[in-house]
């Protein structure tokens, strides 16, 4: 007998807490991070195995880079209130973003360098930066695109979302990976030197890399992140 055609043919992973049962500190209050938290969705074959992630926050949620199109996601992020920003890192996250903006109507924020990408879509482009509220910014960092983008959120120390302009090697190691599709290489050694010109120890604790999640071994980001960038030679890493 056949299967019903109801029956899922395998079951998706749901997201899963990045920083679970983590704690803000202000004004040396403890204040319950679960109310603004930030979810990591399994690996995506549309963007060639990318990670999404989503910031569920009292307003505007944030939904960086596309994960799978599948009734577990779309019920995960209706259940947590929906997305109102949909951020996009470089090109090769775009996924299915017209069918996201058409089921949640939401803002599509992406480098004005590649909105060419999504003709017919209601976009908010950007030049070098683009503010979405006083906790969140993004920032262009060109070189693995053209229009490659990391989005910093202040909350917990500060955490990079870098797409894969920054990823953990086989070592787990942040590093930036040059690969036989990277736009332009000095570029992008560039675009991390103005991100530690940016940041501090005491500003970026964090990062949350866009691919290669398996590398960090069980863990969903990268803690002392400034110093992981701070510790790279860049000058061999352009030889």
């Amino acid at each position: 007998m056949s299967p019903s055609p109801q029956q899922p043919s395998r079951t998706t992973n749901p997201p899963r807490a990045v920083f679970p049962n983590a704690t803000s500190s202000e004004d040396s209050l403890k204040i319950n991070f679960a109310q603004e938290s930030i979810f990591a969705f399994p690996p995506n074959r549309d963007t060639l195995g990318g990670t999404s992630y989503f910031i569920v926050r009292n307003e505007s949620n944030i939904l960086i880079d596309c994960p799978s199109l599948d009734q577990t996601n779309q019920d995960f992020l209706a259940g947590h209130g929906g997305v109102s920003w949909l951020f996009l890192t470089h090109r090769g996250a775009i996924g299915k973003t017209a069918e996201f903006q058409q089921i949640f109507d939401c803002k599509v924020l992406i480098q004005e360098q590649e909105a060419y990408l999504l003709p017919g879509l209601t976009l908010t482009s950007f030049s070098q930066e683009f503010t979405i509220d006083a906790e969140t910014q993004v920032i262009w960092t060109p070189g693995h695109s053209p229009g490659s983008s990391c989005l910093y959120y202040s909350q917990l120390g500060g955490i990079l979302f870098s797409g894969r302009h920054l990823l953990p090697n086989q070592q787990g190691k942040l590093v930036p990976l040059r690969t036989a599709k990277t736009f332009h290489w000095p570029r992008q050694i560039k675009s991390l030197r103005l991100l530690l010109e940016r940041f501090t120890p005491e500003t970026l604790q964090y990062i949350c890399p866009g691919a290669n999640t398996g590398f960090l071994r069980g863990k969903r980001a990268i803690d002392g992140a400034y110093q992981h960038l701070a510790s790279l030679d860049l000058q061999a890493l352009l030889s």
